[in-house]
């Protein structure tokens, strides 16, 4: 029975990704590098995508005795580069994992002119999976796992000024937003993907510490319950966080669990339920706005608009 605490070896256990070809945003480092190395480990062949190698492709190939792990280069913030990562993209997808995303960092823009979390964490990963459609449809079967957070609790996506031209910013708030629009769009891509063996799912992988806290400062971290180690007096995570290896099992999960439909948000390594009571939802429930189907296909439309151009 998968749980909170197992990792990403007890949800691959026995699989067999042979003949599988997955795609991992963000996977040389923290949750992507983990995800990476348990599909290869099963006998996929993965493409890291990011900005830096940084040794990642050497040290994989080590760790898993495969020699199907490959880098290409990938910069979500830049429409120009997504396009270019499509273009030059060779054969059938089976998995693409949309891994890799910014956390509550200052207002700033990409070079496409969106807030830099909504850019990266949804409409750059949008603008990916829409461009490499024909090759997730020649896989025949396809699943796109999209990494949320329980912080989509912090805001419903706001159709009017997402990138926040006219209203006050707040880190929290746009980094909820753009976690909102994370498990929206793997609703959307269902409905109009599923006809085709492509479906999506949205992951809550849990709090991890990894280089998505490296943008807050110590008021934020402590904000998140860090604490000074008493040896060397530096903040450190509260030992109740999980492990990288428990973090990516969920989107583990999400890529290889039989039964799923698509369009389900998962959290610890199970599909999660609505949360319908007062405050926020706790571990394990969702806000049922970020399952709507009608919110949906809107956000769908206007991703659409903004990464045409």
């Amino acid at each position: 029975m998968l749980d909170a605490t197992s990792t990403t070896n007890d949800v691959i256990a026995g699989r067999d990704l042979s003949g599988h070809n997955a795609v991992v945003t963000g996977g040389t480092a923290g949750l992507g590098y983990e995800t990476a190395r348990a599909l290869a480990s099963a006998g996929a062949s993965v493409l890291l995508a990011g900005r830096n190698q940084n040794g990642s492709v050497a040290r994989l190939r080590a760790a898993t005795g495969s020699d199907k792990i490959d880098f290409a280069p990938l910069d979500l913030g830049r429409l120009a580069s997504v396009r270019e990562f499509c273009r030059s993209y060779d054969g059938p997808l089976h998995l693409l994992i949309n891994n890799a995303g910014v956390m509550a960092t200052p207002l700033s823009y990409t070079a496409d002119g969106f807030e830099t979390q909504f850019g990266v964490n949804h409409l750059g990963h949008f603008a990916l999976a829409v461009g490499l459609f024909p090759a997730l449809r020649a896989a025949g079967t396809a699943r796109v796992v999209a990494l949320s957070s329980r912080a989509h609790r912090r805001s419903d996506v706001n159709f009017d000024d997402p990138n926040y031209r006219r209203r006050p910013y707040d880190p929290w708030e746009a980094y909820g937003q753009s976690k909102s629009a994370d498990a929206l769009f793997a609703v959307g891509l269902t409905q109009r993907w599923k006809e085709h063996g492509i479906i999506a799912c949205s992951v809550m992988p849990g709090a991890i510490n990894t280089g998505l806290q490296d943008d807050l400062d110590d008021d934020a971290l402590r904000a998140l319950g860090w604490v000074a180690d008493q040896r060397s007096g530096r903040l450190v995570a509260p030992p109740a966080w999980k492990t990288v290896e428990q973090g990516a099992a969920t989107t583990l999960y999400a890529a290889v669990a039989p039964g799923l439909a698509g369009g389900e948000y998962l959290d610890n390594c199970a599909v999660a339920s609505p949360w319908t009571g007062e405050g926020d939802p706790p571990n394990g429930y969702y806000l049922p706005r970020v399952l709507d189907p009608d919110r949906a296909w809107r956000l769908w439309d206007l991703s659409a608009e903004l990464t045409a151009s």
